[in-house]
């Protein structure tokens, strides 16, 4: 492969896919070229944003197989003939099988809007207001074959003063937009490197993910 692209996985709005997209817009060294979108729903309009932006993609509806396993490995054969280094999770809102893990190992990164290990999995804004956190964000971590368990790359978070939920979705969504090219871009420049369960960024060590304040 002549240089780094990466892949696009995406179930909605695709809010975190365009700002993926304007990468190019702001910053040469942190472009990022996607060769392909792929989306579980059909009607998501991060297609749209894929397709106005001459950019490859396909859906596949998950219904029309038997299993999970069966609709991965449907996926992975659609993707063999994109080339890419990366493959994204941005508001991807299925579970990966242990074939498609096994089968991109330590090539999977997602975003996740909590600032991991706290608050796995859906609704985090409302466990947020229940619990009257004093701290949210948002988290990029590798996947592994744990729901939201894999090595946390970074994070990135900002002081809770009003529990509105609304609101807690807007400022999250203001980190992934920056939080989510940045690490893209690292890891397409090889700041990133994740080793043996080793992670480095810019050569130094990190146990449970650096944080980005921005």
């Amino acid at each position: 492969m002549s240089s780094f692209k990466i892949a696009v996985f995406v179930s909605g709005n695709g809010s975190n896919l365009q700002s993926l997209i304007d990468t190019k817009k702001i910053s040469n060294e942190h472009s990022l070229d996607i060769a392909v979108v792929f989306s579980n729903n059909k009607d998501a309009l991060a297609l749209k944003r894929a397709e106005k932006n001459n950019i490859p993609f396909f859906t596949l509806d998950p219904n029309e197989f038997n299993s999970r396993e069966d609709f991965d490995e449907a996926i992975i054969d659609k993707l063999k003939i994109f080339d890419f280094n990366l493959l994204v999770l941005a508001g991807y809102m299925r579970i990966l099988s242990e074939k498609f893990i096994e089968e991109y190992e330590n090539k999977i990164i997602n975003l996740h809007p909590s600032l991991l290990p706290k608050y796995p999995g859906l609704n985090t804004h409302e466990k947020i207001i229940k619990n009257k956190e004093i701290y949210h964000g948002a988290t990029v971590h590798f996947v592994d074959s744990g729901l939201d368990t894999g090595q946390i790359i970074g994070f990135s978070k900002f002081e809770v003063k009003n529990y509105d939920l609304e609101l807690l979705e807007q400022k999250v969504h203001e980190l992934e937009h920056k939080l989510l090219p940045l690490i893209c871009s690292l890891i397409k420049n090889g700041e990133i490197k994740f080793i043996d369960r080793s992670l480095t960024i810019s050569g130094q060590n990190y146990i449970n993910g650096k944080e980005f304040i921005f």
